[in-house]
């Protein structure tokens, strides 16, 4: 029987993480793969191959948009199937230089590939094989959620990875879900000539950013042809002569959208099923993993990060640094933590919608107090100023932010390419002796500058 220091779950951006730090620390360590190759979501079906593509749409959006006199543009040559396996080629390469090469350069790392399932607190049997070890890490992501609606698992749809490799461009699609996969793709679609509806429970295009950039997003989304319908209740999906049908209601009435295809984007499911948390005495908390904020379950061995985990936040940036934080927390006894308020996230819409730290709402209900800001950067001088006096904000940049992929900007956003800013906790909103009879009492000053309305912002 095999016996390792660290046994690790899953071969994501939170396995990655793990095993990259268990070997700089020297530890004997395995990791158990199954499903998505290495690298999990992010190179394979999410961050990587999405902004390929996002930035091919981006490309045929300039050629009828850019607004330069004397300039004609033709979209006459795009061929769909050749942008999708540029896409596709590109995933294998990056997996093979970024994940399957680091891997082999991790001595004291040995891959086990299939899926693996804990039959006690300290082993976990891959392939009739059974794996030992001192501590754990439970690292096996999400899969797109599947929402209750009558009749969709007949009607058939697809999620982000088979939108991400079709064969054909579909004419029209419905999209059931506004976070970021679904803006991402009904935005890229829609610019490769697909048309595009957007359906949302939520009143908001988009939760966890402030009401005036979700407002001013769905402006841009229906200025480009993506019709967007918030509020509603999913009824039921069928097929009526060769074309997928979804009814729902919308402010009391009864509607139904058609299309080719039908594309869900309702949030994540951590993928627990069949790993045998049970047995190993882990609890769970809607199908999640409940951790501490050291990473530790239940069980004082066994650690969980990712997707898999019940905390704030799902991006692949907190995965990998999850994954580093649990196997460091496991391997030595430290108690290391994210402060997930600061964490910044990015749609990567265009103009791309970004964030960090608490909204107005999060801020009231916690501190019960805030005086917030709109501000336009095209207003503004100096944008470095604004920055530096509003560390947290919400904005709409055109290039930056480290987002669903982590990737970071290389040069500053254009003032000129900006929605509205909404500082929310930073200099202007700090706690302090002067304010602290605002406790019961809301101060909310708000300046509002024009946003541009044409070309590009």
């Amino acid at each position: 029987m095999d016996r390792y220091d660290l046994v690790i779950i899953g071969g994501g951006a939170g396995g990655f993480g793990a095993a990259i730090k268990a070997n700089d620390l020297g530890a004997r360590a395995a990791m158990i793969n199954a499903g998505l190759p290495l690298g999990g979501t992010c190179v394979n079906v999410g961050c990587v191959p999405s902004k390929a593509l996002l930035y091919a749409g981006e490309v045929l959006h300039a050629a009828d948009h850019h607004g330069v006199p004397g300039i004609e543009l033709s979209r006459d040559a795009f061929d769909f199937p050749k942008v999708v396996q540029a896409e596709l080629d590109m995933v294998e390469e990056l997996r093979g230089e970024k994940y399957e090469h680091v891997l082999n350069q991790l001595e004291n790392i040995t891959l086990f590939e299939g899926r693996g399932r804990f039959i006690s607190s300290n082993q976990v049997q891959v392939n009739g094989k059974t794996v030992e070890g001192e501590k754990f890490l439970v690292a096996t992501g999400s899969t797109a959620r599947v929402p209750a609606i009558e009749g969709i698992e007949d009607t058939g749809f697809i999620t982000h990875i088979e939108a991400l490799k079709p064969k054909s461009l579909p004419e029209d699609m419905i999209v059931i879900g506004a976070g970021a996969v679904g803006l991402e793709f009904s935005q890229m679609y829609s610019r490769f000539g697909t048309r595009v509806t957007l359906l949302r429970r939520s009143k908001s295009i988009f939760k966890g950013t402030e009401p005036e950039l979700a407002v001013r997003l769905r402006e841009l989304f229906e200025n480009e042809g993506i019709t967007v319908k918030l509020g509603v209740k999913y009824r039921r999906a069928w097929v009526e002569n060769g074309r997928k049908h979804l009814s729902y209601r919308s402010h009391g009435r009864e509607m139904v959208v058609t299309g080719d295809e039908i594309l869900l984007a309702a949030g994540k499911d951590p993928n627990t099923n069949g790993l045998g948390l049970d047995l190993a005495g882990v609890r769970t908390n809607g199908g999640a993993v409940s951790v501490n904020g050291f990473m530790r379950t239940s069980q004082p061995h066994i650690f969980a990060a990712g997707d898999v985990v019940d905390l704030p936040l799902r991006l692949e940036t907190t995965a990998a640094h999850e994954g580093t934080l649990a196997a460091r927390n496991a391997l030595t006894g430290s108690e290391e933590s994210i402060d997930y308020d600061a964490v910044p996230y990015t749609v990567f819409t265009d103009p791309q919608l970004s964030g960090v730290g608490l909204t107005e709402e999060e801020l009231m209900k916690r501190e019960g107090i805030c005086s917030c800001r709109t501000v336009s950067f095209e207003n503004l001088l100096v944008q470095d100023r604004l920055l530096r006096k509003y560390p947290q904000s919400h904005h709409h940049p055109a290039n930056g932010g480290a987002g669903q992929n982590g990737d970071q900007p290389e040069d500053e956003a254009d003032p000129r390419h900006s929605l509205p800013v909404e500082p929310v906790f930073g200099a202007g909103s700090r706690r302090n002796d002067d304010n602290k009879e605002q406790e019961h009492h809301r101060r909310r000053h708000r300046v509002h500058a024009r946003v541009p309305e044409h070309g590009r912002i």
